[in-house]
């Protein structure tokens, strides 16, 4: 199979995940096409894998790929947090390792044919579980301008949020917008010339809210956090890569507020609520090394956070 995506920081993933080659279950929480689950298992023999995705197609591009590892990979096909949540009811095994990639696969804008990139005319739907949930489209069609405004800028982060919710609304009174050229040209028009003159796309904010919005990604990751983090074994540990500020900003005070108001993250154990202690391993993000950031272009903005979950006695 033809594989479009390239994972972001392998290394130091498996820095801070430390993977035994003996043995050990990681959950790949966000399989994609599977290249995380492919390094990993390529270079620790005994390690078995867990892959979960809910969206079904690029699930089956993994299985795929990854049919030469025969049992040490096995897959789960739904939300990280469902999953996690429901483990102990299903007397599931806890795992030593978790790895967490909030980026979106490549696949999607390559293959993925729900309007994901403004590259192509596809209907606009953005989802990654497409039987679940609001698409883009129905979001632009049901929106008041205000709270569409609203959404571009704080989940995009764009500057010229209310000029384009403005048009998109002028625009449905006539005709619902429903395919990603349409949306992409709309956003053009309502931009000043010489944002379509940057070397950004200028609809490229306005995609990324509303993709973050289809998919409530903001709103599922503190469950899908606490939720990883209640499953993981003492003495586990869990790696979250994101590409967008709020996400890491969410990522950074979630781990810190758990694993209490020290900073150190030496020997010393730091004390989290309750009987669960956690240690933080990144005092700061771990970004990606130049050489990978001039080979893979969206590895620049991928931020990597790590924390331990040691066992009640460890954190006496």
């Amino acid at each position: 199979m033809e594989v479009v995506h390239t994972p972001v920081l392998v290394e130091e993933a498996i820095r801070c995940l430390r993977p035994d080659a003996s043995g050990g279950l990681m959950v790949d929480a966000t399989l994609g096409e599977g290249g995380h689950s492919f390094a990993f298992l390529s270079r620790f023999p005994g390690l078995r894998i867990l892959g979960i995705d809910a969206d079904r197609e690029i699930q089956q591009a993994a299985r795929e790929r990854l049919a030469v590892f025969g049992d040490r990979i096995s897959f789960y096909t739904g939300w990280s947090q469902d999953f996690f949540a429901d483990l102990e009811a299903q007397g599931g095994e806890r795992p030593d390792m978790i790895l967490i990639d909030l980026g979106v696969s490549h696949f999607h804008y390559v293959r993925g044919g729900r309007g994901f990139s403004f590259q192509r005319d596809e209907e606009l739907d953005m989802r990654i579980d497409p039987e679940r949930g609001e698409s883009a489209g129905a979001l632009l069609k049901r929106l008041p301008e205000r709270e569409l405004a609203d959404l571009l800028y704080n989940y995009g982060g764009e500057r010229f949020s209310r000029r384009i919710a403005r048009l998109i609304v002028e625009e449905r009174r006539r005709s619902p917008v429903r395919s990603s050229l349409a949306l992409a040209e709309l956003v053009s028009r309502a931009v000043p010339a010489a944002y379509r003159r940057g070397p950004v796309h200028p609809a490229t904010r306005t995609f990324l809210a509303l993709r973050i919005a289809a998919n409530r990604e903001l709103e599922r990751l503190p469950a899908l956090l606490e939720a990883a983090m209640s499953a993981l074994k003492p003495g586990g540990r869990l790696a979250v890569i994101s590409f967008h500020s709020g996400e890491d900003r969410l990522v950074k005070h979630y781990f810190r507020e758990r694993c209490g108001p020290s900073r150190r993250t030496g020997d010393a154990p730091i004390h989290g609520e309750g009987a669960e202690v956690f240690r933080l391993l990144t005092p700061r993000a771990v970004g990606p090394q130049a050489e990978e950031a001039e080979r893979n272009p969206p590895s620049r903005s991928a931020k990597l956070r790590a924390v331990e979950k040691l066992s009640e006695e460890d954190g006496a």
